[in-house]
């Protein structure tokens, strides 16, 4: 079933201005160009015709520049005379143009921004569809999309109100807020006297919780998205879901009525769904016998066309469940969610380390592989040196030495660490090992080292009861908490901090937690006189991911807001799941 929002839930914004204002905005900026070609003619220039003019649309890359400048080149060289103008989206960098410059091109170009920083993906998901965000800030340190997060957050702000109510942790969510502040202060005209339609916004960085990001997706659209990849709300259905010879796209939103009443359920739930689901439409086709000829008439003027419609929607979502079926099992998919529960859950790290070991031997696959190395890394607050040592020198020999680099960038995110020697050892622990030889104590090390170590993770686990307590069997048809997402086993870290931030109104009784996600300066609480905020806008949360957000970490907060009476927006750099932070992360490019 799907979750039905409570009848004293808030309305949302209606986001389809965003997509006007940056549809005008780019109308205006071609228009522009129709100009330039008016002045050629005023000045008795030969006017150049349509396929003399190029006009790129870009993201700010280097890259990109580049093949600009080769092409513009090659123009020059073969004596062609064109115009060229250049849009960058969602803002223009200074480097660019100097890429530009050096490739001795800028004269010949003209360059525009286009500021579309928010797309709405649907009703309550708004993107900046800026997957770089999280390798360039988390692992380069670079700064620049920033102030495009702090313009999207200040253009919801105008449209929207104020926010009465603000809350953050991580160190570029702290940056990203100020700046914004900053800038609200200098325009505070715009948003005067406003009444906030949002009572509260959550800042979040994607480093704060690296473990949920790691985690294999169970619910539908999550599933959906680690095996067929979802791009701009969208998908690409293969022969093997569509059962023709051809690929389908489908806008995955809440106009597909299937596809809202299944995607946050657990897969386990799917499948009855659909089945109900064909009986139901079949049941309404049946009654075509026992019409009339006017009754007939009405059937196949107002009903036939959504029944057709419907029938086509279950019958690709059916196919996406088979494929799903079929691949999961094909990786023996039950053996995998088990190794994930014990690493999260703390139990037989020893089998969970062997398992992984298998599944390099096996080759299976090389992002697979770096993802449970990672996650036993994040679980235990870094891997002892032995177990460090023999799991790196595994993987290079299985999938090649030109992963090191990809090591070396996973130690600086801190998603695959390695503990120092003798971290963990006590001083009677110290004395034992001076009286033995170097290689005995090394093994003593690696021994009280798994045996003593006590990572944040298991620390702020218990803290916020990450691993909720069942008796008998977690029942998934109807879930009690927000760790159905994971079958029960865990509950998000970051929709937890959302919950219990949200409780409090503050980070007030969480400081324990706070120091133990090393935030203890990074975590804020900013409020308002809440005077002009309705008691509607005060239930309607605007959550912002900076790094990337999973349809799991949505799913669950979808679920909390109908049990809260709360309604969620979310607000994300672009969607992620565990492959796409590997590939992130990974120097060896698919």
């Amino acid at each position: 079933m799907a979750f039905p929002h409570r009848p004293d839930a808030p309305e949302l914004p209606d986001f389809s201005m965003l997509k006007r204002l940056a549809r005008d905005q780019l109308i205006y900026l071609l228009e522009q160009q129709h100009e330039v070609d008016k002045l050629y003619k005023v000045e008795n220039k030969p006017a150049l015709s349509s396929n003399e003019q190029l006009c790129f649309l870009v993201r700010p890359r280097i890259k990109n520049m580049r093949y600009i400048a080769s092409l513009v080149n090659a123009d020059k060289l073969a004596g062609r005379t064109r115009k060229y103008k250049v849009i960058f989206s969602p803002q223009k960098f200074h480097a660019c143009e100097m890429v530009l410059e050096e490739e001795g091109v800028y004269g010949d170009v003209s360059c525009d921004e286009w500021a579309f920083s928010l797309l709405p993906l649907d009703v309550d998901l708004l993107s900046m569809e800026l997957p770089e965000f999280f390798r360039d800030y988390f692992l380069e340190g670079d700064q620049r999309w920033i102030n495009t997060a702090v313009q999207a957050l200040h253009l919801l702000s105008t449209l929207y109100g104020p926010f009465p109510n603000c809350y953050g942790i991580g160190r570029c969510t702290k940056m990203s807020y100020e700046l914004w502040r900053k800038l609200e202060e200098e325009e505070d005209g715009e948003t005067k006297g406003r009444r906030p339609e949002i009572g509260h916004i959550f800042l979040l960085d994607r480093d704060v919780d690296f473990v949920t990001a790691l985690c294999s997706q169970v619910v539908y659209e999550g599933l959906v998205d680690d095996t067929f990849r979802i791009k701009c709300g969208s998908v690409d259905f293969g022969p093997e879901v569509t059962s023709s010879d051809r690929s389908l796209k489908v806008l995955l939103n809440a106009e597909d009525k299937v596809f809202n009443e299944i995607r946050n359920e657990h897969f386990s739930n799917v499948f009855g769904f659909l089945s109900q689901k064909a009986r139901n439409l079949q049941a309404q086709y049946d009654r075509r016998r026992g019409m009339d000829i006017k009754q007939m008439k009405n059937f196949v003027s107002q009903e036939l066309k959504g029944l057709k419609q419907e029938h086509r929607l279950l019958s690709v979502h059916i196919g996406a469940c088979e494929s799903i079926m079929k691949k999961k099992t094909k990786q023996d998919f039950q053996e995998l969610i088990k190794t994930e529960h014990a690493l999260l859950e703390g139990f037989n790290i020893r089998e969970s380390t062997s398992y992984i070991e298998e599944h390099i031997d096996r080759q299976v696959s090389p992002i697979e592989s770096l993802r449970l190395m990672c996650l036993l890394s994040l679980t235990e607050n870094g891997l002892i040196p032995k177990d460090y040592r023999s799991l790196k020198t595994q993987y290079l020999q299985s999938y090649g030495p030109e992963h090191l680099l990809t090591f070396s960038n996973l130690r600086r995110a801190g998603l695959l660490t390695e503990q120092a020697p003798g971290d963990t050892l006590t001083a009677v622990e110290s004395k034992v090992s001076k009286l033995v030889t170097d290689k005995a104590a090394g093994k003593i090390t690696d021994a009280f080292s798994s045996l003593a170590k006590r990572s944040n993770f298991r620390a702020i686990s218990k803290k916020l009861n990450l691993i909720p307590r069942v008796d008998g069997e977690y029942d998934l048809k109807v879930p009690r908490d927000m760790a159905y997402v994971f079958s029960g086993a865990y509950v998000p870290l970051s929709c937890r901090l959302i919950e219990q931030v949200l409780e409090r109104r503050s980070w007030q009784g969480l400081d324990e937690v706070v120091r133990l996600l090393n935030c203890s300066e990074l975590a804020f609480t900013d409020m308002t006189k809440e005077d002009k905020a309705s008691s509607e806008s005060l239930r309607l949360i605007l959550v912002v991911f900076l790094g990337g957000c999973t349809f799991s970490e949505i799913s669950a907060l979808r679920f909390l807001g109908r049990e809260k009476g709360y309604r969620f927006i979310f607000l994300t750099t672009a969607v992620t799941n565990s492959a796409r932070l590997m590939e992130a992360m990974s120097e060896v490019k698919a």
